[in-house]
């Protein structure tokens, strides 16, 4: 089973975290942004992107850790136009006046809580 995080650059410590939690269960992560570096080019952005949406398109799994800023949320936007099973997780719950429609859609499955719970969740899938 191959997966994909979206997340912030704030958030690089819990995407480890998962990501070594889901490897641990066989799953195979498509590609590891953390290790890139804030772009500072036309020509890195571009090489990014590609990557992401590659990684993206070739996952089974497609999870998003809030908080998360805008290329995650375009992230969210392809893995549910590419019908994949995307999980949502946030610590607490989501205040709907702060949240984009998309996180209710069909095909989304939230977690609110304890993340070691959240991966449990995804191992089970």
């Amino acid at each position: 089973m191959k997966f994909y995080i979206a997340s912030s650059f704030t958030n690089k410590e819990l995407v480890n975290y998962v990501r070594l939690k889901l490897i641990t269960k066989g799953y195979q992560l498509t590609y590891d942004w953390t290790k890139n570096q804030r772009a500072t080019t036309t020509k890195t952005l571009q090489v990014i992107g590609e990557n992401e949406k590659k990684a993206v398109a070739s996952c089974d799994i497609f999870i998003l850790l809030l908080p998360a800023g805008k290329g995650s949320h375009t992230e969210l936007g392809m893995a549910l136009a590419l019908d994949k099973r995307v999980y949502l997780y946030s610590p607490k719950h989501l205040d709907p006046s702060a949240a984009t429609s998309f996180y209710f859609v069909d095909g989304v499955t939230r977690f609110y809580g304890e993340i070691d719970e959240f991966v449990q969740i995804i191992g089970l899938a």
